[in-house]
Parts: structure tokens; sequence; C-alpha cells
């Protein structure tokens, strides 16, 4: 199958519905950090990018939000034009750049102070990162304080950044500005907003 045929293929079989489904789970995940939303496979899109990624991407992208690929999908010719032509999103040249990173090998990701932060007046400028993982919850245990988590919540997604809780120390000390993070499994979503607090769970 040649690339133009796959870049068409695989997007929304039902655009309204399904992106409405992509939509809710997302701020489903958002309101209350840590919890893990379920997602059916509602996008086919090229390898590597995921068929969780691709629905966020379908359903959050747009003309108006520069995305950013990391070097494995950026290498990918019909990644980037399955994405083009099913979101007209055009492509960030800078993390720096991007409204949302789409990152298929996060534990090899630039640091995410590398990535849009927003300003004070509109920290609704910074990049949200998606980020492909392979489950959330056989990696490394993480706790999770802060607003929409009613004590604390844990999670263990696989693969992610080197140093990432400290990143994400300094991500908090950002706010208003910083980055969010949507962490995008096989069939299912969890989301880090910046007003999330995380620990790392002592063995």
């Amino acid at each position: 199958m040649d690339i133009a045929t796959r870049s068409i293929e695989g997007g929304f079989a039902e655009p309204v519905f399904n992106a409405q489904t992509v939509f809710r789970a997302t701020m489903d995940a958002m309101a209350r950090p840590g919890s893990i939303q379920a997602l059916p496979p509602l996008a086919h899109p090229p390898a590597p990018l995921s068929a969780t990624a691709g629905a966020m991407a379908l359903a959050l992208c747009d003309n108006d939000t520069p995305v950013w690929l990391d070097p494995r999908l950026q290498a990918e010719a019909s990644v980037k034009a399955w994405l083009s032509f099913h979101t007209g999103a055009p492509s960030a040249n800078t993390p720096a750049d991007a409204h949302f990173a789409i990152v298929a090998n996060p534990a090899e990701m630039a640091a995410l102070d590398g990535f849009s932060q927003g300003t004070q007046e509109y920290p609704d400028r910074s990049t949200t990162l998606i980020l492909l993982i392979d489950d959330l919850a056989s990696g490394p245990s993480l706790q999770l304080e802060g607003p929409g988590i009613e004590k604390t919540a844990m999670i263990a997604p696989v693969g992610m950044p080197r140093h990432f809780v400290e990143q994400w120390k300094q991500n908090n000390q950002r706010f208003p500005r910083g980055v969010d993070i949507i962490l995008a499994a096989p069939g299912s979503l969890a989301c880090l907003p910046r007003t999330t607090r995380i620990k790392t769970m002592e063995a």
C-alpha cells in the first residue's frame, strides 16, 4: 500500500460521534488525574502512531494547532501524511512551536522545558504532550496529588522520560505556565495536567 493510500484510510468511521467520545474521555482524564479512561480503537493510523494517539490527534488537532512529532514518528512519511490529511494540522518545526507534541519514544524525548510553556497571560498556549505508552500499570509507581484527586491517585506508566519526576517538579513550579501530558496506552488513556504533583513510590 502506498503512502497516499495509507494517508487516506484509517480515520474515524463516524467523525462527529468518534471525536466526541475521544474528547469526553480526555476531559474526564484531565479532570481526574491518574484515572484511566477506556478508549476503543476508533482510528487506525500508520505505525508507529498508535490507535489511541491517532484518535487523540483526530479529535484535538486542526489547522490552528501546530503538531511536533518526535524523530521516530518524523521518520515515517505515512504518519505525517495521515495526520495532515485527517487533521489539517501544520507541522511544528521545533518543540517550542508546538501546540501538540506526539512522542512515540518517551524515554528518549526532549526535556519538558523545551516545549512551549505558554505565557503568564496566555498559559493555554503551552504544548500538550501525547506520549505513546505500552501500558499504564506495570511501570514504576507514581503517586499523584492535586486538584481533581481526593487524596492520592496511583499510576504506573511504562517507558517514561528519564528524570521525569524531577522535570515534572520544575513544570509545577512554572505554574500557571507549563505543559500538560496525555498518556496514550492501547485501549486507554490517562492525563497529567500541570497542576498535578507527582512523587515516586519508594520500594
